[in-house]
């Protein structure tokens, strides 16, 4: 069956923040993905997949030409199949163990790797200034790998929230305690801030401790890490000392 004009229209519109939001939905492309996606909670709308991808699924599935799916994938080399599934509503987890919070985080594939790091930490959940990317962009969930099922994300007034926990605030900055030589405790938020400003000055007034990673390189001229490169750094040392 081939697709109508309307799932063309559907599909790529979904690449739009504005238009995940009014249909409730997001895409996931590739058979490590879809499939992950697939064995978790989330709800399948619609699956497009090639005559060659076995989805084990008796409805809703579409099966497409590899000339039609790449008219609605937004990958340079589709890789057989392409699902649409509800975004599921936000279950905020009261503060426990190691928390995650992201200010203004800008790009999709860092966002992503952080869910990926904090699925592999076992941290439960990441809160985000609402100005953060939205977790559903595209590249955000292709970049999870399908961690984004076992990571809860929320999206929240983040100096408000930050302000009433009962447990430290940590965060990233050049001129913190050595994270090698800090005592580290089990449970706290870690607050990474902006790619290119760091954190803002109001969620930097709710902080209580800064850490940062020392340069073992002898020029000592590096600016900074990748702010996925340093939440890994960091979420080890959190997790080595608890």
């Amino acid at each position: 069956m081939s697709l109508s004009q309307g799932q063309i229209k559907l599909i790529t519109s979904l690449t739009k923040k504005k238009y995940r939001k009014e249909h409730g939905l997001f895409v996931a492309e590739g058979v490590k993905v879809v499939r992950e996606l697939l064995a978790s909670d989330l709800q399948l709308s619609m699956l497009f997949c090639t005559p060659d991808f076995n989805s084990g699924l008796e409805s809703k599935v579409q099966e497409i030409s590899e000339k039609e799916l790449k008219k609605i994938s937004n990958l340079k080399s589709p890789n057989k199949v392409l699902a649409l599934f509800k975004i599921p509503v936000s279950n905020f987890v009261a503060p426990e163990g190691i928390t995650v919070a992201l200010d203004a985080i800008n790009d999709p594939g860092n966002l992503g790797t952080i869910i990926r790091l904090c699925d592999w930490f076992g941290i439960r959940q990441i809160v985000c200034s609402e100005d953060t990317v939205d977790c559903y962009n595209q590249k955000v969930i292709q970049s999870t790998m399908g961690s984004i099922t076992r990571v809860t994300i929320s999206y929240l007034d983040l100096p408000a929230y930050l302000a009433q926990v009962k447990i430290p605030v940590f965060a990233a900055e050049m001129q913190g305690e050595n994270v090698y030589k800090s005592n580290l405790p089990s449970a706290a938020v870690l607050v990474m801030g902006n790619e290119a400003n760091g954190i803002s000055r109001e969620v930097s007034d709710t902080v209580s401790n800064f850490l940062t990673i020392p340069r073992f390189g002898t020029c000592q001229k590096t600016e900074s890490l990748n702010v996925s490169t340093a939440t890994a750094i960091l979420l080890s040392e959190f997790k080595r000392n608890s």
